[in-house]
């Protein structure tokens, strides 16, 4: 799992992006039979698209880190693949001497996001198939002809797919509270669970088709369990992973810059919608190494502390 470490780089100084990747659900039946396949491509294309567009310069122009996140399943238990990205906000220049904030509200155009990564993901698939490395059986039997495989890549080419971003999280703090749900969690938790009478299993469920609006869900027993097992991941799958200057094998160098380009940046101008704002008071606090004036970016909690030494001992 993903150490706290991942996303200390910003030393609390930035917060942090949401980006949400989803498949178009005729696909399911690909991910049915090819699981590990089908989420690895799910990683990588969603991670090459933000990658991508974040070094752009018409965007941002800046190498970004990425902490993806699987989560496979919908409330009411049904296979609903898609991928969570904790984003700080904001990149390493190319040169490796700022760091660079997004211009956009929601750090980066969801609608070209898309584009690309909808683009990616069907040519990822098109490789497979070609590579006779897709199983195509059961639901998917149809898909074993060449011919509806291409008619079938070719309408969802002309539709849009789903991403979207949502307001930004606060500190990293807040993003452990959230990783935490997809790091011990399996399909459905036992508090949602409302009853188990006549062979028929109750549970809760919010409707996010109609504003998630919450309610109750009875299934046969043999269809609940039908559903939670959609959702066991193959042996060994990793489903948090790291990208961008996150990514393990340069980690370590990466965050030091990070720290480096973070402290400069909030020596200079305040910017609009920068979250480091020096306390009045932090003045009379100096660094023990330097003598620096220290700033105060967070206040945390005895709980929240508690959340941090839990996962630094997991």
């Amino acid at each position: 799992m993903c150490s706290r470490n991942s996303f200390s780089c910003e030393c609390s100084r930035t917060s942090y992006f949401h980006v949400v990747f989803t498949v178009p659900h005729e696909l399911n039946v690909l991910a049915l039979d090819n699981a590990r396949l089908f989420y690895d491509l799910l990683f990588t294309a969603s991670a090459q698209a933000l990658l991508e567009i974040a070094a752009d310069p018409k965007h941002l122009g800046a190498e970004i880190g990425v902490i993806s996140i699987l989560h496979s399943r919908g409330q009411n238990l049904l296979l609903h693949p898609h991928i969570h990205c904790a984003i700080p906000v904001g990149g390493i220049s190319p040169d490796h001497h700022r760091w660079i904030r997004p211009r956009y509200p929601f750090f980066l155009p969801v609608k070209i996001l898309s584009r690309v990564f909808r683009g990616k993901f069907l040519a990822g698939l098109k490789r497979l198939y070609r590579g006779k490395k897709l199983y195509c059986a059961g639901p998917a039997a149809a898909l074993a002809d060449s011919t509806p495989f291409a008619k079938r890549i070719r309408r969802l080419h002309r539709h849009d797919w789903v991403v979207y971003a949502k307001p930004a999280f606060g500190g990293p703090l807040q993003v452990l509270r959230y990783l935490r749900g997809y790091t011990h969690r399996v399909a459905i938790s036992n508090h949602r669970l409302l009853a188990f009478e006549q062979e028929r299993v109750t549970f809760r469920w919010k409707n996010y088709a109609h504003g998630g609006k919450p309610g109750q869900m009875t299934l046969v027993a043999t269809e609940f369990l039908r559903r939670f097992f959609l959702h066991v991941l193959p042996k060994g799958f990793v489903r948090i992973r790291q990208f961008g200057f996150l990514v393990n094998r340069s980690r370590t160098a990466n965050l030091a810059l990070c720290r480096q380009l973070l402290a400069a940046h909030s020596l200079g101008p305040v910017e609009t919608g920068a979250c480091q704002i020096p306390s009045e008071s932090s003045a009379l606090w100096h660094c023990p190494r330097c003598g620096t004036a220290m700033i105060v970016i967070q206040r945390f909690t005895a709980a929240e502390l508690i959340i941090c030494s839990y996962f630094d001992s997991s």
